[in-house]
């Protein structure tokens, strides 16, 4: 059942990356936390997979880039996915905001620095590492507000029908 959840949801990511909204406004981190949050530990490979499926075939629809760029991208998911472990047995409010930061805060580091030292866009100077990444916080806001909205409503969807499928047992 986990499998098939996260394979869904990756599916309406790769739709969700095709919607013009704005750019790195997308689900791919708050998939990747969701899986880590609820994938049972035999079923983690697969899980790995499906989000670079979901990768994979969104920069096919998309176009893909360069490849050295592509490694900081798919890493800097990848590692949102056992981010999400730390959330197994924990999914609360404040829990999914903080690691939905984190997450984004990660991925925004990550590929920043891969712009920096792969994209050849600036020099490979302080300055030039500075004006990286100061240039890219309007991307930042996006992927942060893109990670909080659809980590809300997937955690908050799943716990909502959790809660309506197997309600707690009432103390008599």
């Amino acid at each position: 059942m986990d499998i098939i959840l996260v394979l869904t949801l990756a599916v309406l990511a790769v739709f969700s990356r095709l919607i013009p909204i704005a750019p790195n406004f997308t689900p791919i981190i708050s998939v990747a936390l969701f899986a880590g949050a609820y994938v049972n530990e035999k079923h983690r490979g697969y899980a790995i997979l499906i989000l670079l499926g979901m990768l994979l075939t969104s920069d096919a629809i998309l176009g893909f880039y360069d490849r050295a760029m592509m490694a900081f991208v798919y890493g800097a998911v990848l590692l949102a996915y056992p981010l999400g472990f730390m959330l197994n047995g924990k999914v609360r409010p404040g829990n999914i905001l903080g690691y939905s930061l984190a997450g984004a805060v990660m991925f925004f580091i990550i590929t920043n620095l891969g712009v920096w030292l792969v994209g050849g866009l600036y020099p490979m100077t302080f300055a030039g590492f500075t004006e990286c990444f100061v240039l890219a916080v309007p991307f930042f806001r996006n992927t942060l507000a893109g990670t909080l909205f659809y980590s809300t409503v997937l955690f908050g969807l799943y716990e909502l029908l959790a809660m309506i499928v197997q309600p707690k047992a009432k103390a008599v």
